[in-house]
């Protein structure tokens, strides 16, 4: 059982979700969202918990609590902080569930982008995507922008209407399986999440793609 990195094709594409999916149906793991950019209302990690039904001691605070909901460069700036990369090390608690924030190449200060930091860490990461229009080129681009720092892929998580001909381009043209579906849910709950899980998702022992 290895540590993942949850990243998206985009910011509120449903990197959370997939995240309480996971905490509701793998109880060995851990959950850490390093950088909340945005905490007026609900963060990422309580709502982790609430969907999940996890306990407390399953969430790992976070290491930025940022209150504007704006790309974490910008969100440090206007607390007048700056994010320090090299803060973010991996947590002792393992094995563990890391959301980022936004997607691959959001900027955590003038010099460093999140997905240097996912470099550093050298995980896998699992990768969420739309499942509509525009999801192949988005998806697309930051499975290359993955391949160009040689992080491993570990496969895709398509969420939202069913689009088997979007889901099939995803796996030609990236050459990454897709592990999971996550379709719309008249409600989130832990055992509705628990049950995409055992009917939507493959295992997650399949070889990463370097």
């Amino acid at each position: 059982m290895t540590d993942i990195i949850i990243s998206g094709t985009d910011t509120n594409v449903g990197k959370t979700v997939l995240s309480a999916l996971l905490m509701a149906s793998l109880p060995d793991y851990y959950y850490w969202k390093p950088i909340q950019a945005g905490t007026l209302e609900e963060t990422d990690a309580v709502s982790v918990r609430r969907l999940s039904g996890c306990n407390a001691g399953r969430i790992i605070p976070e290491r930025y609590l940022l209150s504007q909901p704006l790309s974490p460069h910008a969100a440090a700036r206007f607390e007048s902080i700056r994010i320090d990369p090299q803060s973010l090390t991996l947590p002792e608690k393992s094995p563990v569930i890391i959301e980022g924030a936004g997607g691959l190449l959001v900027p955590l200060n003038e010099d460093t982008l999140l997905v240097d930091v996912f470099k550093r860490w050298d995980l896998p990461v699992l990768l969420a995507c739309r499942s509509g229009l525009g999801t192949i080129n988005h998806t697309l681009l930051s499975i290359e922008a993955l391949r160009n720092r040689d992080i491993s892929i570990l496969g895709v998580v398509v969420i939202g209407p069913h689009n088997n001909s979007n889901e099939l381009a995803i796996e030609r043209y990236g050459s990454v399986p897709v592990l999971g579906r996550i379709p719309p849910l008249t409600s989130l709950t832990s055992e509705n999440l628990r049950e995409v899980y055992s009917t939507q998702f493959q295992p997650f022992e399949t070889t990463v793609n370097a």
